[in-house]
């Protein structure tokens, strides 16, 4: 819903413009890769319901392999977003059915996770889920992404599984169990999450860019220009979907940061998710005209 202000608590405010469409991050950052040009299979779990129903056909219009979708009893997950004139938004998330996910469906899935060259895990799945997921690529030995989002603290063992880690300014704190007033700046978080998984980490700053740290050190990627903002909503998960487009393509992380970037800037120009998620000519119009 698309409204004049953000109502404070016990507020009403009038004047909103509703919107219904499809959602999700696993889902949206699914459709995002298969647009950029990527072989996708996606594992998430809907219900026996009209809005699992619309997912399954969209997944099927976009080219996502959705055979490994789980239907349970509980209704598909649903989310509340309001989006006020600046284009800043306001998330609230029923799971349903995403609760049904368990590390037995994500065993199920073992073979996809084999035989990909690169695992996304979002954090709208139970804990036991992303553990699971993540453990199989590093026991398959594929490479993985986590989009840790929304942010909850990590179980120690989560860590040493991560490839790549990108949570924005926001997260980045929860995910390493830091107060509010922690008093770390962006260079401090980043670098503390590579030394947490031994990987590599970006932390995504919106219009200041994005950070990089990696064993040779701290990268800065500039943001690409967007434009007027219509709507953030999505803009993160435009961003890893092309991030692990690239990454899937063998460039490194810096090139692939300035490729996600220029999705994400794309997506805010553009009301709604999926409609703004770019395809492959569109963000190669984007990259060819940066003014």
């Amino acid at each position: 819903m698309r409204l004049p202000k953000a109502p404070v608590a016990g507020e009403t405010v009038s004047g909103g413009v509703f919107d219904p469409g499809p959602g999700g991050k696993g889902s949206n950052q699914a459709i995002a890769a298969a647009r950029l040009g990527a072989e996708v299979a996606l594992l998430t779990a809907v219900g026996d319901d009209d809005f699992g129903r619309a997912a399954r056909e969209l997944w099927r219009a976009e080219g996502v392999d959705a055979g490994q979708v789980v239907t349970a009893q509980a209704p598909t997950m649903v989310g509340f977003i309001l989006v006020e004139p600046s284009g800043e938004n306001r998330i609230a998330i029923a799971p349903g059915a995403l609760d049904a996910l368990d590390a037995a469906a994500v065993e199920g899935f073992r073979a996809e996770i084999a035989a990909a060259d690169l695992l996304v895990v979002s954090m709208e799945i139970p804990e036991a889920a992303v553990v699971a997921a993540l453990r199989t690529g590093r026991e398959t030995g594929t490479r993985t992404v986590l989009n840790p989002a929304p942010a909850r603290p990590l179980p120690d063992d989560c860590w040493p599984l991560i490839d790549v880690i990108m949570p924005n300014q926001t997260e980045a704190p929860v995910l390493l169990g830091l107060t509010d007033g922690h008093g770390l700046g962006d260079e401090d978080l980043v670098r503390a999450l590579r030394e947490r998984t031994g990987g590599a980490a970006i932390l995504t700053r919106g219009g200041a860019g994005a950070l990089i740290a990696e064993d040779s050190g701290l990268t800065h990627v500039p943001p690409h220009p967007a434009g007027t903002v219509v709507d953030t909503t999505g803009a993160g998960d435009s961003f890893t979907a092309a991030l692990a487009v690239a990454l899937a393509e063998g460039r490194p992380l810096k090139e692939a940061a300035a490729f996600a970037a220029a999705a994400g800037a794309h997506t805010v120009t553009i009301a709604g998710v999926v409609p703004a998620l770019p395809t492959r000519d569109q963000l190669a119009a984007r990259m060819g005209n940066t003014s």
